[in-house]
């Protein structure tokens, strides 16, 4: 059976076959059309998610201390501040404290991982207008990236997330650790070409800085968006800290009273 893009289901283009776990031949294809790079049909995962978050991670907890500044600065001077805001695929609630630490009123959603450090703050459809989504290291994950997003779609206009991008020329597969061969949890790749063709698709803008890109209705000039990339770098989060207030005190209140205690 020929293989179809998952983004936007054109024929494949093979590009090379190399081991995942250690023990399977995997295929990898890229389109022509898009700039999108995909696995076969991923048989492997039940046995690569045996742990969601795999053990080569060794950057969970720096990546998430930096995305938070970066998301803070970004919510605080381009969207609403005092909205309701969603982490998807939020692993083990990492982000979602260090965003609620921060002041901002942020939920926790992932089917696929315990919540151990947000517990309390968990997303349910009750929880309506949700400013922004954030989904960080998600998308290489995704099977179907589409049906992804557009779940997303659904609660938000504005996702916030970040995947690194494929090098040009593709690279080989001892060349980019990002394929993510001994853990097998990467499966989905995306070019900038891809992320644009996505973004036209459900008729949104995309931004891109760095490894942190953005899908929203909303229209930013990208001069902006640079130089608040450049005022991150020399303490602009110091700065958007200090005019939040933080949850951390107010959600131990809330959850202690939840609990039948009293806190003063």
């Amino acid at each position: 059976m020929t293989e179809l893009c998952h983004i936007c289901s054109r024929k494949l283009k093979y590009q090379f076959t190399h081991k995942v776990l250690n023990k399977y031949d995997v295929d990898y294809f890229m389109c022509e059309n898009c700039g999108f790079v995909q696995t076969e049909e991923p048989y492997w995962l039940k046995e690569a998610y045996q742990e969601s978050i795999n053990i080569s991670d060794t950057g969970i907890m720096s990546r998430n201390i930096y995305l938070s500044k970066v998301t803070a600065i970004l919510i605080y001077f381009l969207f609403e501040k005092n909205a309701k805001f969603l982490d998807f695929a939020g692993g083990y609630g990492i982000f979602t404290r260090l965003m609620r630490d921060i002041g901002f009123d942020f939920y926790w959603h992932d089917p696929f991982t315990p919540n151990l450090v947000a517990r309390g703050f968990e997303y349910n459809k009750s929880i309506k207008d949700i400013e922004l989504i954030t989904s960080f290291e998600s998308f290489e994950h995704f099977v179907y990236p589409l049906k992804e997003i557009e779940k997303m779609l659904k609660i938000s206009k504005n996702i916030l997330f970040s995947t690194e991008l494929l090098p040009n020329p593709i690279p080989k597969p001892n060349e980019w650790w990002y394929y993510g061969l001994e853990h097998g949890q990467h499966i989905s790749f995306y070019s900038l070409k891809t992320l644009k063709f996505t973004a036209k698709k459900y008729d949104l803008n995309f931004y891109s800085i760095g490894q942190v890109h953005l899908l929203t209705f909303k229209k930013f000039s990208s001069i902006i968006l640079k130089i608040l990339a450049k005022l991150n770098r020399v303490g602009l989060f110091t700065f958007v800290k200090g005019k939040i207030k933080s949850k951390t005190f107010e959600d131990m209140q809330k959850i202690s009273i939840s609990l039948g205690q009293r806190v003063k």
